[in-house]
């Protein structure tokens, strides 16, 4: 599976997004972790301490003219096609079966241009998108500017996390209009901090025919994150994470059914 996930800031997008790589991780198989939020939160909500995190793809200065044969990061002439397919191998943070990179906030060059910088980062998407067989979650921001054209025909699903406030619900109303844009195959939802009081109902009416493939419950122990980096460098699953795990396994299923021909 191929997922990106979306949502407005503090919905806890990045904790849905931390208890899908876990639990794809939990069926056996290769994850890549790839934050693409430039408040970059992954790491610790995947249990890593703060000396653990990994480095900013965009600050690999060196990196970045190595590959590229850019005189600088920011300018001058470069490839547009540099060799990306040894990053998540070599450059991710390795927690068991889960490989994590953080691509940072590449804020340099004027509006239209495109950097070395945004071309590294640009291939490396299309090769974890289309070159790569690892399940890959994909941590964003609201918006969806790493998605090209391009490389939206290969991700299965773009998931997008909303709650009772209508704030998280008009952000999943531009994601879906931005995903119709760029021609995204399957958009779905998935309702967090879900309790007694919350009307599903109206979470359902809002998203105008986005499905739901399923909730979350509210539980304050996930900010504490939903896992714990054990010293083998293996991964432990929290305790709210394993209390989670059939909510978990609903919105596997319905991802499944979602990305189905």
């Amino acid at each position: 599976m191929k997922i990106a996930v979306s949502g407005k800031g503090g919905v806890g997008k990045t904790t849905f997004s931390a208890m899908l790589t876990v639990a794809l991780a939990q069926s056996g198989r290769t994850v890549i972790a790839l934050d693409a939020d430039p408040d970059a939160n992954l790491a610790a909500a995947l249990g890593l301490p703060p000396e653990e995190h990994p480095t900013f793809l965009s600050d690999m200065t060196d990196l970045i003219k190595e590959r590229t044969g850019a005189a600088d990061a920011y300018g001058g002439y470069f490839k547009l096609n540099p060799k990306v397919d040894d990053i998540p191998d070599e450059f991710a943070c390795k927690i068991g079966p889960i490989r994590l990179l953080a691509l940072g906030g590449v804020t340099h060059g004027g509006d239209g241009c495109i950097c070395p910088a945004t071309a590294l980062v640009k291939a490396l998407l299309t090769h974890l998108i289309i070159g790569r067989q690892d399940a890959l979650v994909m941590d964003m921001d609201a918006g969806i500017e790493h998605l090209g054209r391009g490389t939206t025909q290969s991700m299965d699903a773009l998931v997008v996390v909303v709650d009772q406030g209508p704030w998280s619900q008009q952000t999943a109303q531009r994601v879906r209009a931005l995903a119709a844009d760029i021609g995204v195959r399957n958009l779905c939802a998935v309702a967090n901090r879900v309790t007694d009081e919350t009307d599903l109902d109206a979470i359902v009416a809002s998203l105008e025919g986005v499905p739901l493939i399923g909730q979350l419950p509210y539980d304050t122990r996930l900010m504490a994150g939903v896992a714990r980096h054990a010293g083998d460098g293996s991964l432990a699953p929290a305790d709210a994470f394993v209390d989670a795990l059939p909510a978990m396994q609903q919105i596997l299923q319905g991802l499944k059914e979602a990305v189905a021909p």
